[in-house]
């Protein structure tokens, strides 16, 4: 039976060949179980290469401009990639 497994990468721009900086993965085969801050350094440096291994995008972050006078402020993370890979559990 096929499980999906789920791979959130923030990138530093909208482009998919851009540094990731941070991520969450998901295994929905319950084989493996990931948090926040448990590796160093990211699964893939790029959402291409997380497509290069077999990961399918099923969401690109949607671009919103900044309000004007908040250009500098914090917030979510806005360069968010959604990626699935389906595995035999």
């Amino acid at each position: 039976m096929l499980k999906q497994q789920l791979l959130v990468l923030y990138a530093a721009s909208p482009s998919p060949d851009s540094p990731v900086g941070a991520w969450s993965l998901f295994d929905g085969t319950g084989r493996e179980k990931h948090m926040a801050g448990d590796a160093n350094e990211p699964p893939y440096s790029s959402v291409l290469a997380a497509m290069r291994d077999g990961w399918r995008v099923i969401q690109l972050p949607q671009l919103q401009a900044a309000a004007p006078g908040a250009e500098h402020d914090t917030a979510f993370l806005p360069y968010e990639f959604v990626l699935e890979k389906l595995v035999q559990g």
